[in-house]
């Protein structure tokens, strides 16, 4: 076997026109970086999902290859530092993708297969609500349009996607499950005088929609007979990469730099975080 795909190199930094490193925790946090066929997966083994992910797509080689669905542990890590399939049976929690199964997938064709496969790590996945609406084919389509916008441009983009790992998510068979997860795009434009690296964060709310005192019975109960914690239907937003970082304690300054929703820091003080997200119902509502 090609020694590129025993040996795979995971994100590549230098992708874009402009250097972009993957993510980073404050030093001193334990994390299993774990390099996939274009893509990178950083996870955090005590809560056994993913604390960030980095993917390269190249829109102008990007090939299809049949999907498979053949979910397996990594076995260069101990399987308890991985969140598998104990969690996502016999309920209708969703193997939620981080990286999206058809953004790695380029190149030539033994490349692609392999990148779909790698996609396939449980490393590479969190639980997602099952219920289908708008605004999941929303956040499952927002590298398209990224990509689209980005046609013109050299048809190349990195994205960062993960959950929100906030203490208070509730706990379901051992694992905390995320409430949110977020995701920020990045490409580069070139005129004849410079590159310019561009960003764009967006966060995915799946909490539930109830009152505090009716969220905890509802906790509650579900611990009782052993079901999943409620999860809300899917809202998509588009958010400041600063808040992204406020909310992860990621080090994303190269994003948040070339984010093209930064407000005015006069605005970021002076109002609540939700305020200054924008709710999407379709594609038109994006900021690039």
């Amino acid at each position: 076997m090609d020694a590129a795909l025993l040996y795979p190199a995971g994100y590549n930094a230098d992708f874009l026109q402009i250097p972009l490193p993957l993510p980073t925790r404050p030093p001193g946090t334990l994390i299993r970086e774990l390099l996939y066929t274009h893509f990178t997966v950083l996870l955090d083994p005590a809560r056994r999902l993913a604390i960030a992910t980095g993917v390269n797509i190249d829109g102008d080689q990007l090939i299809t290859v049949d999907r498979g669905d053949d979910w397996h542990l990594d076995s260069r890590i101990p399987p308890y530092e991985q969140t598998g399939e104990a969690v996502y049976a016999r309920n209708d929690l969703d193997r939620g993708h981080l990286v999206r199964r058809q953004d790695p997938v380029w190149g030539d064709t033994t490349t692609a297969r392999r990148a779909n496969y790698d996609t396939f790590a449980y490393t590479n996945a969190a639980p997602q609500a099952a219920t289908f609406n708008q605004s999941k084919q929303l956040w499952l389509g927002l590298e398209d349009h990224v990509l689209t916008y980005a046609r013109t441009n050299g048809n190349r983009i990195s994205v960062f996607t993960a959950p929100v790992l906030s203490t208070p998510d509730p706990i379901y068979r051992g694992v905390k499950i995320p409430q949110a997860f977020w995701k920020i795009a990045a490409w580069t434009t070139t005129t004849e005088r410079s590159t310019v690296l561009h960003a764009a964060g967006f966060v995915l709310d799946q909490s539930p929609q109830l009152e505090d005192i009716d969220l905890d019975t509802v906790r509650a109960q579900a611990l009782m007979y052993g079901n999943p914690p409620s999860l809300g239907p899917y809202r998509t937003y588009q958010v400041p990469i600063v808040d992204i970082t406020d909310l992860t304690g990621l080090n994303l300054t190269a994003l948040s730099d070339a984010d093209v929703y930064a407000q005015a820091p006069a605005i970021r003080e002076g109002a609540d975080r939700r305020t200054r997200w924008v709710e999407l119902v379709d594609t038109a509502g994006i900021h690039l």
